[in-house]
């Protein structure tokens, strides 16, 4: 099994490969809600307190100027809380920031 640091973002060298993983994560979360309540981008964008063209670039994956505490916010105004978790030390590099969805 490949190790997890070997995600695309690594293999493409990225410095930030951690870092673009979790938003991907995030972004496909909101954007998998987005497409159950059949919304507009420009709904959507009014609910998340984005704008249409910001939102439209984080759907399709050019997140680099939206962080991950603003992607949190959005999950939060989409009614899905969440949780951040501090888990016990020795976690490998590569382990070390997990997103999952409850």
């Amino acid at each position: 099994m490949a190790e997890r640091s070997a995600t695309v973002y690594a293999q493409l060298g990225f410095p930030d490969a951690e870092e673009m993983l979790v938003k991907a994560q995030l972004v496909s979360k909101i954007a998998e809600i987005l497409k159950e309540r059949g919304w507009s981008q420009q709904q959507a964008a009014k609910a998340l307190g984005l704008t249409q063209p910001k939102l439209s670039k984080m759907l399709r994956g050019q997140f680099r100027g939206i962080s991950e505490m603003k992607m949190m916010d959005c999950l939060v105004r989409l009614g899905r809380p969440v949780k951040i978790v501090v888990g016990p030390e020795g976690k490998a590099a590569a382990e070390r920031i997990e997103v999952v969805a409850a």
